[in-house]
């Protein structure tokens, strides 16, 4: 198993590609105090390639990444053929999950969400830098500790226990 250290980033690359170019720039940003490994890195994808050849590259993108940042916009939760599929994968490969609200509602957004993730242990957080952040550096240690306690269920990951957990 390769060393975990990536944060991968899921979305609609028809509609919601500039959000995720964004927090590149905040990334690239000598002003703006986020960064992160980004497991888009990792591998080139070529515009014509097979599905079994995406999904192969999109695979080893995932098993690299310690976290799994799911953009969610207006489309998303209709989205099978990649989105879902890297949902699926992360839950397989117990990949903790943010679902970023693009939004900027600050818990689960039912209609928005994808069913898949919908029961899932998954953090919920608005499309904000400070939030991401926070999840990115924390939510992994986080994550593990709720599953190895058994100590929270994904109904119970509320607002008000994200403020508690970021001011720890």
């Amino acid at each position: 198993m390769a060393y975990r250290n990536k944060v991968y980033v899921c979305f609609d690359a028809d509609t919601d590609i500039h959000i995720y170019r964004l927090m590149k720039g905040w990334k690239a940003s000598k002003h703006i105090d986020f960064d992160f490994h980004d497991a888009h890195d990792i591998n080139n994808l070529r515009d014509g390639s097979s599905d079994d050849t995406i999904k192969r590259k999109l695979r080893e993108r995932l098993n690299n990444a310690k976290i799994l940042i799911v953009l969610i916009g207006t489309k998303t939760k209709n989205l099978h053929r990649f989105v879902r599929w890297e949902q699926e994968v992360a839950l397989d490969l117990n990949i903790p999950i943010v679902a970023v609200n693009l939004n900027k509602c600050t818990s689960i957004d039912s209609e928005l969400c994808p069913k898949i993730i919908r029961d899932e242990l998954v953090l919920h957080i608005p499309y904000k830098l400070a939030p991401i952040k926070w999840a990115i550096e924390n939510w992994p240690e986080n994550h593990d500790k709720f599953l190895k306690k058994n100590e929270i269920s994904p109904k119970e990951l509320s607002p008000s226990l994200l403020k508690k957990l970021m001011t720890k």
